[in-house]
């Protein structure tokens, strides 16, 4: 007499796939906390705001290349002043401006989640599309161009910096550097911009991983 064999039922192995998260943490951690360190580090860096104002230190400046060398000291020694001026001036256009804010958010947001820190080994998939990183930033450039150029953030970001850059040049001007004292490590690091790039270049440092993942 056969013994009956018990039905065997099929089980299906299915691997359990961890769902990525949108962006690379640690990369993307890193880069915001050394950009954090680089604004912090160039902040402690600013003057007393009492000495930028001082009205006893203005006054008309001899002619156009004495108002140059006073423009070239005052930004050496107001450095990191005029660029928070600037800054703030930028700040106060955009967010009077929601619609030009919101589209700069985007594309921010755009590079940094699609692109950056999106980890190299999750595929972009839209509309049930799958693009390649080339796509992708073939595509975000495209995107970038489009709200430089053809829209109005474009136009209020220039005149943002006209009207900051036009008022740095004016308090330079017209603000007797005579009574300030500059030490020649801090002459050397006076070129145009150099507060933002040292924190360009931390935030490059963090990202280079996450990009170079991609070639």
């Amino acid at each position: 007499m056969s013994t009956a064999v018990p039905p065997v039922i099929p089980v299906s192995s299915v691997q359990s796939v961890e769902s990525q998260p949108p962006v690379a943490s640690p990369a993307f951690l890193s880069f915001v906390s050394r950009l954090n360190e680089s604004l912090r580090n160039g902040l402690s860096q600013r003057r007393p705001w009492a000495e930028l104002v001082d009205r006893s230190a203005f006054s008309k400046p001899e002619s156009f290349s004495d108002a140059l060398v006073r423009v070239r000291k005052n930004y050496s020694y107001f450095r990191v002043n005029y660029l928070s001026v600037i800054g703030l001036i930028l700040a106060f256009s955009l967010l009077s401006h929601p619609f030009s804010l919101l589209v700069l958010l985007g594309l921010l947001c755009s590079w940094i989640f699609l692109y950056l820190f999106r980890p190299a080994d999750q595929p972009l998939v839209l509309f049930g599309r799958t693009f390649s990183d080339r796509e992708t930033l073939g595509f975000l450039i495209i995107f970038s161009v489009f709200v430089v150029f053809l829209t109005t953030v474009g136009s209020l970001l220039i005149s943002a910096l006209m009207v900051g850059v036009g008022l740095v040049c004016a308090h330079g001007a017209f603000r007797a550097p005579e009574d300030l004292f500059l030490d020649e490590q801090e002459q050397v690091s006076t070129g145009f911009l150099s507060f933002l790039g040292g924190a360009a270049t931390n935030a490059a440092v963090a990202a280079a991983p996450a990009v170079a993942a991609r070639v």
